[in-house]
C-alpha cells in the first residue's frame, strides 16, 4: 500500500496528472480534461464549472504489486485547509511544478511544509510541451528556492512542442557523479567509500541509497513530462515504485486511525474518510473517536458499512486494515480531525496559516435564516476551519475565510446544493487577544452578589506564545466532584472565545484557585431539591463572570494577523509600490534591485494583490506567507459579542437567570 498525495500551486496540472496516472494504470480508458469537466477527482459541479479542485479526492490504482491510493488536493491558497488534513495521512507526495511558470508562491509553502514534516517527496516538472517551457531554468529554481538536494532523473528534448519527451538517465558516469554529490551530504560512509576506493560505490548501491534518502525526505528526485501528452509519466510511475516507501502498520495491532475528510451521501448520511495506521475495523464494530484538545467524553458510533478504494473506485468490504484508506458509514457524530482508537504520537496539524478573515452571511430571503444556519453547520463539518459564530442578539451568522475565492465557493455551494441565495457583508480581519498581566477574581457561595450555589476562584496570566489556553489546578482533586471540575474547565475554554474586546483569547494560563459547593440535599420525604444543592449549571453560569472579571483586571492586548511578503518587480517600479505598501500598513524590511521584502497586515494583502499589476506593468510577482500576529496600532478594535456579555454583570444575570 502507498497513500500518495498530489500537491501543487493552482493550475500547475495536478488533476491532469492524476488523470494520466489513472490512464497509464488502466483504470480509465481516456484521461479526462479539466477544461472539459470530465475528470475523475473533480466531482463537484462547482469544480467542473470553475476548473479548480476545491475538495480533496481519493482514487486508487495498482502498479506492479503496489496499490496506490492517490489523493488529489486543491492548489488555490484559499483551500489550504484541505491540503493540511491530507498531509496527516500520506506516505509520500508528488509536488507538481509548471515548466512554464516555474516555482510559484504556493509551491514554496508546500515544499517547506513537506520537508518540515519529513514526507518523502518526488517533484514532477509538468507542461514541457507548452510554449515557453524551460525545464533547465525550473531545475535551477528548484535548487535555489525549494531544496539544494534535488536530483534530475533524466533529460528532456523538444521542449515547447507537442512532441516534447523525457528520457530517464541510466548508469551514465555524469548521472552517477551527480547522485554521489547529493547523497554524500547525508551519508559519510558513502563519502569515505568513494574517497578510499572509488570502485566500491556501484551504481546499484547509489540507486539504493537514493531510495533510502528519498524515503527519509532528505533528497528529492525530479522527473519531467507532460500530463496532457503522457510524456515522462511512465518514468514517474517507475520512480514512485522504486523511491517512495510503502505504508506501514500492523493489522493485528491496537486500533488507530485519523479522519481527514467527511462528506454527505445522497440521503444526507455522513461518510468519514479514515486513514488506518494500525489495527482493523470491521462492519458492526463500535468505535470511539475524539480530537486532540476536546473536552468531555469521547463520541461513539457503530460502523454500518465500509468502503475500500481499489481499482479506481470504492468497493464495499467487511473490514479494513492498517495502511489503507476507508470510507465508513454509521458514525453520525464524527468530525474531521477525529482520532479513532489510539492517537498517533504526532498528528499533522497547524502547519498552515489559520483563516484570518471573516464575514457575515445573510440570506436574500429572510425566511431562509434557519435553513442557512443548518447548511453552514454541514459545510463546517466538511471544513472545520469554516468556523461559525452565531449571534443570537442580531440574528446573524459569521464565517471565517481564507480569501475571496472561498467566499464565492461558499455562496455557489449554498445556492446549488441547498437552494439558499446569500449575500456577504464586507470582509473583516480576525484579530486575537493576549493577556498582558496577571489578576484573579473569586465569588463565594452564599455571599452577595453571587446568585449561584457555587464557589469559583480563577487566576489569569499570560502564557508562552503559541501555547494556546492552559487550565491548571491549585485545589485538591477531591475538593470538588469531577463533573463540576470538568464543567469549569469546559466553560473556561468556551468563555475565552470572546475576550475583553470580543476576540478569541490565546496564549493564556487559567488557574482554578478556589472551589466550593453544596452537596446533594432533599427535603424530608421529598426528592432532590436544586434550590439547596449545587448543580453543574451553577458552575457553568458563574465561571464566565469570574473569568472575565479576572481577565479585565489583567488587561488584554489586541493583535492583528501579519503576512510576510516578497515582491519581485522591475527595479524602476519600486517607487510606485512603496507608497501603496505604506498606506496598507506594510513595513519594508529588505530592499534590493528587483526585490522588496517585509511584512503587511493580512487586511492589506488582497488590496496589494489587486494593485500590484498596475503598479509594475504586470511584471510584479507577490509571495505572501502568514507569520503571526502583532499589536494593533492605535485604539484596539472591538468585535460585536455573541455571548451573554459576562463583562456586564446586570445584563448577563438578566439573560442567564431568565433562561434558567
Amino acid at each position: 500500500m502507498l497513500n500518495l498525495g498530489i500537491l501543487a500551486h493552482v493550475d500547475a496540472g495536478k488533476t491532469s496528472l492524476t488523470e494520466r496516472l489513472l490512464h497509464a494504470a488502466g483504470v480509465i480508458d481516456e484521461p479526462g480534461r479539466v477544461d472539459q469537466g470530465n475528470t475523475q477527482t473533480d466531482s463537484l459541479a462547482l469544480e467542473r464549472q470553475r476548473g479548480i479542485t476545491i475538495k480533496s479526492a481519493v482514487v486508487s490504482f495498482a502498479v506492479g504489486g503496489t496499490t496506490v491510493n492517490l489523493i488529489d488536493t486543491p492548489g488555490h491558497p484559499d483551500f489550504i485547509a484541505e491540503v493540511e488534513r491530507v498531509l496527516s495521512v500520506l506516505d509520500g507526495a508528488v509536488l507538481v511544478v509548471s515548466a512554464v511558470e516555474g516555482v510559484q508562491p504556493q509551491t514554496r509553502v508546500l515544499m517547506r511544509t513537506l520537508r518540515r514534516l519529513g514526507i518523502p517527496t518526488l517533484v514532477f516538472v509538468n507542461k514541457i510541451d507548452r510554449r515557453g517551457a524551460d525545464p533547465e531554468r525550473v531545475l535551477g529554481e528548484l535548487a535555489d528556492k525549494l531544496s539544494p538536494a534535488v536530483v534530475p532523473m533524466g533529460s528532456t528534448a523538444g521542449e515547447g512542442a507537442a512532441g516534447a519527451s523525457f528520457t530517464a538517465f541510466g548508469d551514465e558516469p555524469a548521472f552517477a557523479a551527480r547522485l554521489l554529490d547529493v547523497l554524500v551530504e547525508h551519508n559519510e560512509a558513502l563519502l569515505a567509500a568513494y574517497v578510499h576506493d572509488e570502485g566500491s560505490v556501484s551504481y546499484a548501491g547509489l540507486r539504493a541509497e537514493l531510495a533510502a534518502q528519498t524515503g527519509q525526505a532528505l533528497t528529492h528526485p525530479v522527473f519531467c513530462g507532460s500530463a496532457i501528452t503522457g510524456a515522462g509519466v511512465d518514468t514517474l510511475i517507475a520512480g514512485i515504485q522504486e523511491l517512495l516507501p510503502p505504508a506501514g502498520g500492523d493489522p493485528e495491532g491496537p486500533l488507530s486511525g485519523t479522519v481527514f475528510k467527511v462528506e454527505r451521501g445522497p440521503a444526507g448520511e455522513k461518510i468519514a474518510y479514515v486513514r488506518m495506521f494500525s489495527g482493523t475495523i470491521r462492519t458492526r464494530d463500535r468505535l470511539s473517536f475524539a480530537r486532540e484538545g476536546e473536552y468531555g467524553q469521547a463520541r461513539e458510533g457503530k460502523v454500518t458499512a465500509i468502503g475500500v478504494f481499489d481499482g479506481g473506485t470504492s468497493e464495499q468490504r467487511p473490514e479494513v486494515g492498517a495502511g489503507r484508506i476507508a470510507r465508513l458509514w454509521g458514525l453520525a457524530d464524527v468530525r474531521i480531525g477525529d482520532t479513532i482508537g489510539l492517537p498517533r504520537k504526532a498528528e499533522v496539524q497547524g502547519h498552515f496559516a489559520p483563516p484570518t478573515l471573516e464575514t457575515v452571511v445573510s440570506p436574500v430571503r429572510p425566511g431562509d435564516k434557519g435553513a442557512l444556519h443548518l447548511a453552514l453547520a454541514q459545510l463546517a463539518e466538511q471544513d472545520p476551519l469554516i468556523a461559525l459564530r452565531q449571534d443570537d442578539v442580531r440574528q446573524e451568522v459569521s464565517v471565517s475565510l481564507y480569501g475571496e475565492v472561498q467566499k464565492e465557493v461558499i455562496q455557489a455551494t449554498l445556492l446549488d446544493d441547498y437552494g439558499i441565495d446569500v449575500t456577504f457583508r464586507e470582509t473583516t480581519t480576525i484579530c486575537v487577544e493576549r493577556p498582558v498581566g496577571t489578576a484573579a477574581a473569586m465569588e463565594l457561595i452564599g455571599k452577595e452578589p453571587n446568585p449561584f450555589l457555587a464557589t469559583v476562584g480563577l487566576r489569569v496570566e499570560p502564557g508562552p506564545r503559541d501555547s494556546g489556553v492552559e487550565f491548571r489546578l491549585e485545589v485538591e482533586l477531591g475538593s470538588l466532584p469531577y463533573a463540576f471540575m470538568r464543567t469549569i474547565e469546559e466553560t473556561v475554554h468556551e468563555t475565552l472565545r470572546e475576550g475583553v474586546h470580543g476576540w478569541q483569547v490565546v496564549d493564556c494560563v487559567v488557574t482554578l484557585t478556589h472551589t466550593g459547593y453544596y452537596a446533594r440535599q432533599s427535603h424530608m420525604g421529598g426528592g432532590f431539591d436544586k434550590s439547596m444543592s449545587s448543580t453543574a449549571g451553577d458552575f457553568r453560569n458563574l465561571t464566565p463572570l469570574v473569568l472575565m472579571s479576572a481577565l479585565a483586571r489583567a488587561g488584554t492586548r489586541v493583535e492583528e494577523p501579519i503576512h510576510g511578503f516578497r515582491i519581485d518587480l522591475p527595479p524602476d517600479t519600486a517607487g510606485q509600490v512603496l507608497p501603496v505598501l505604506a498606506r496598507l500598513g506594510g513595513m519594508p524590511r529588505a530592499q534590493f534591485p528587483g526585490m522588496l521584502g517585509g511584512d503587511i497586515p493580512s487586511a492589506g494583502v488582497h488590496a496589494l494583490e489587486q494593485q500590484l499589476p498596475g503598479l509594475t506593468r504586470g511584471e510584479g510577482v507577490l509571495e505572501c506567507d502568514f507569520i503571526g500576529y502583532r499589536p494593533v496600532r492605535g485604539p484596539a478594535p472591538d468585535r460585536p459579542r455573541t455571548d451573554h456579555n459576562p463583562l456586564n454583570r446586570k445584563e448577563y444575570l438578566l439573560r442567564v437567570v431568565r433562561r434558567v
